[in-house]
Parts: C-alpha cells; sequence; structure tokens
C-alpha cells in the first residue's frame, strides 16, 4: 500500500543516517581505546583518567555495534528480531552496555569534579586523596550493577514474553495485554531512574566545580596573585558544561524514548533514534578534544586537521 511505502522509505533513510552515526561514533572510540591501549602498553600503566576513559570508550563501541544492528534489524527485518530468545538478548546487552556509559561517564564528571575542585571540607579531602584508589572498585562497581539491572531485565522480560503465543505473528512479539503488565512498568521504572541518577550526579558535579572555580577566582582577586589551578578549573568546568548540555539533550530523548516505546509509537522513536546513536560518538569527540595526549595524536592521524 502507499501508507507502507512511505514507511518502508522513512525508515531506510532512518537506518542510513543512523548507520553513518553509529560507524563514525565506533570510529571514533575505536580511536581512543586504541591510544589508550597502546600507551599501557608502552608504560605498563594507566592513570585513573585513562581508565575511565578506557572502559568507557569499549562500552560506547560496544553499545554502537548493539544499538546498530538492533535498530537494522527492527526495519528491515523485523521477524529475524521478533524471535525468542534474540528479541530478550539485544535488549539485555544494549541495556547494559547503555547503563555502563550512563555510569561510567558519570564517574568521570565526578573524577574530575574531585580532582580539580578546591574544598576544605574533610570528607572531600578525604575523596581527594584516596580517588585514585577508589577508580578501579567505582569502574566495577558500576559494571557490576549495570550487569545485575540487565539480567532482571532479561528474566522479567522473558517471563512476560513466554506468556504470549504470538510472537510470530508479523514481527509483534508483544500484545497490549503483556505491555500492561507490572513487570513491563517496574523495568521501565528502573531505566528510568538509572538515566536520572547518573543525569542528577552530572548536574551536582558541574555545580560543585563551578562554585568551586567561582570561589577560587574570587580569592585570587582579593590576593592580587596568579595561579595555574585557575587554568585547569576552567579546562575541566568546560568539558562537564560541555557534558552537562549533551546529557540534557540525551537524557529527555531517552525519557521521550521510553515513553513513546510503551506507547509503541514507531515513527517516534525513528526519529529520536539518530539523536541518541548521535551521542556516543560526539561526546567522546568532545573527550579527544579535551585530552592533550589523545588530541596530539588525533592530529598526527588525520594530517588534513593541521591545515585549519
Amino acid at each position: 500500500s502507499p501508507q507502507q511505502s512511505n514507511v518502508t522509505s522513512y525508515g531506510a533513510t532512518a537506518v542510513a543516517i543512523i548507520t553513518l552515526e553509529a560507524f563514525a561514533g565506533m570510529w571514533i572510540n575505536a580511536f581512543v581505546v586504541s591510544v589508550l591501549c597502546m600507551g599501557w602498553v608502552k608504560k605498563k600503566i594507566l592513570n585513573s583518567n585513562e581508565k575511565i576513559l578506557l572502559l568507557l570508550g569499549c562500552s560506547r563501541l560496544c553499545n554502537l555495534c548493539i544499538s546498530w544492528i538492533h535498530f537494522f534489524l527492527l526495519i528491515i527485518y523485523p521477524n529475524y528480531l521478533y524471535v525468542h530468545p534474540t528479541f530478550q538478548l539485544l535488549v539485555c546487552i544494549q541495556s547494559f552496555l547503555n547503563y555502563s556509559d550512563l555510569w561510567v561517564s558519570a564517574s568521570l564528571c565526578v573524577f574530575y569534579c574531585v580532582k580539580i575542585a578546591n574544598f576544605r571540607n574533610s570528607c572531600f579531602i578525604y575523596l581527594k586523596v584516596k580517588i585514585d584508589r577508589m577508580v578501579p572498585g567505582l569502574l566495577l562497581g558500576s559494571v557490576l550493577v549495570s550487569l545485575v539491572l540487565s539480567i532482571i531485565l532479561y528474566n522479567e522480560m522473558d517471563k512476560a514474553l513466554s506468556k504470549n503465543l504470538n510472537y510470530t505473528c508479523q514481527g509483534h512479539i508483544w500484545k497490549a495485554s503483556i505491555i500492561r503488565e507490572e513487570r513491563f512498568f517496574a523495568n521501565r521504572f528502573i531505566v528510568g531512574l538509572v538515566f536520572v541518577t547518573s543525569f542528577m550526579v552530572v548536574i551536582f558535579s558541574a555545580l560543585l566545580l563551578l562554585f568551586s572555580l567561582w570561589r577560587h577566582k574570587r580569592n585570587m582577586q582579593t590576593n592580587c596573585m596568579k595561579d595555574l589551578s585557575m587554568d585547569a578549573h576552567i579546562r575541566a568546568m568546560k568539558s562537564i558544561l560541555s557534558f552537562f548540555i549533551m546529557y540534557s539533550i540525551n537524557f529527555i530523548f531517552l525519557i521521550l524514548s521510553l515513553i513513546y516505546y510503551v506507547k509503541e509509537e514507531n515513527h517516534m522513536l525513528i526519529l529520536i533514534a539518530p539523536v541518541l546513536h548521535a551521542f556516543p560518538g560526539f561526546h567522546s569527540l568532545i573527550l579527544i578534544c579535551s585530552n592533550p595526549k589523545l588530541e596530539k595524536t588525533m592530529l598526527r592521524v588525520l594530517p588534513c586537521v593541521k591545515c585549519k
């Protein structure tokens, strides 16, 4: 029918856009991972910032790959996607990588805040001294929490979908009766809670660093002296503000995707998908530009950039 033809061309255009975004994002994150791994092999050590960036790059690289496969099957070959247990596995893996991305990104903001900000509070001073030792545990905890949540999501989804005997009918794996089940609302609540928590961590880190920068600048003006930590404050503030702006946009579209996902409004999901797929690559590009080592390597890899 004409309507089906329009939907097909519309979906094909979305697949083409997301394919470009996904492969660009995978290249950017693969670059981050390769540079950090080569430095790790040469120096036999990684600092805390590089550990966070390495885990973040790996999670985003895998996340973009799985997300692209999921979206490609969803639009082009839905009958191959909506097969037990392919659908549950893809959603579970994608959720795990998405949770890891959010938690590790929030951990990076906390690391910048603790390392750069200056407060005389005893707890903050303790964190400042111990943050390097806490980073491996923080990253491991983020991965474990993401894994547990994704396993819970898989089990609950599998229980719900096992009740439906019609998930071979025209690619629709669930009907309205399944969507109304309480476990699906519980899963949506868990996903939303992860998004909100990570977003609040980013906001809190940005506000603390902004307050520290303002107080430090005021002290410098009073004492009429220069301090190199001002530059560190400004660089970290630019990075976290860029995180904050991008997280705000990403957070809004993530919440919209949850709403339209429950309502099964596929046209709106297709509009939202390009924004969500652009975030991991664009954010990692900002991280490259804010890291002298990564930026220097990128300028060597891309000679054309030197012409600017």
